[in-house]
């Protein structure tokens, strides 16, 4: 014989064991749910770390690209500078005139020169200048408005162009008549846009009490306080001024602020210092 719990009725005890079997029941249920999920999860993960990876290679691929851009655009560059002094070299045997009015010259630019430029330099040429072709640049202006358009000619001795333009630097101002005629050497179009930059530095380089000199075909030599640099690129000369600029301006602000004061002692101070 069994003794009964006192107060506690069978029927009871049963209905407990019923209820913590459907808790374990609910937990089992739960934990299938959450064993689901967790796979569920897992997998999603997976997908993820795959688009990560798949991302990374985008990556990795975009990056070698850049890479190879960044090469191309140095090997272009490269070509073209190479381009630019095989344009210039070309060029050697040229020479350009400005200031000619127009209609000047006649139908025979060549014969033209040839008469004109010893009586403009003031000098004999022996043998006597001679001309592979020459010809007014740019289309003809309307109505004979504006600037006349300037005659480019390539010599036919490869030594009289260089000696033309000697000669016109030794000089200085060339005149013919009344008029006022420019001689300057023929570059590439990517060289004169180098020199007239180098030149709109002037400015500047004469603020900073700088020496200078452009030489050709587009290269600036500067000298101060016995250095002397010489640029190749207008943009690092402008770059190099900008930082003289700063520089002086500090030292100009740190020579203008007032010194620091200092603690004059008071006569009663001194006697108690000699008191001690």
């Amino acid at each position: 014989m069994t003794e009964d719990t006192p107060g506690v009725s069978m029927d009871q005890i049963l209905q407990e064991i019923s209820a913590v079997g459907r808790k374990l029941e609910g937990m089992d249920n739960a934990m299938v749910a959450l064993t689901a999920e967790t796979r569920s999860m897992r997998l999603e993960i997976a997908g993820f770390q795959s688009q990560i990876f798949g991302l990374d290679q985008r990556v990795t691929t975009v990056e070698a690209q850049a890479a190879s851009w960044t090469n191309k655009d140095k090997e272009l560059l490269h070509l073209r500078s190479r381009l630019t002094n095989l344009e210039d070299r070309s060029r050697k045997n040229n020479i350009r005139l400005l200031g000619i009015p127009e209609g000047t010259e006649g139908v025979d630019i060549p014969s033209y020169l040839r008469d004109m430029l010893p009586k403009l330099t003031n000098t004999t040429f022996d043998p006597s200048l001679e001309f592979q072709w020459a010809h007014r640049l740019s289309p003809k202006r309307q109505n004979g408005k504006g600037h006349p358009r300037p005659i480019i000619a390539c010599m036919l001795s490869p030594g009289q162009a260089p000696q033309l333009l000697q000669t016109a630097r030794t000089q200085g101002q060339l005149r013919l008549g009344t008029l006022e005629i420019r001689l300057s050497a023929d570059f590439s179009r990517e060289t004169a846009e180098r020199k007239r930059a180098f030149l709109s530095l002037r400015p500047r380089l004469r603020h900073l009490n700088m020496k200078f000199s452009l030489f050709e075909p587009a290269r600036m030599w500067i000298t101060k306080n016995g250095e002397s640099q010489t640029f190749y690129d207008p943009e690092d000369l402008r770059m190099f001024l900008e930082g003289l600029h700063d520089m002086s301006q500090t030292m100009e602000t740190t020579a203008k602020s007032p010194p620091p004061r200092t603690h004059r002692a008071k006569p009663w101070e001194l006697a108690s210092q000699r008191l001690y």
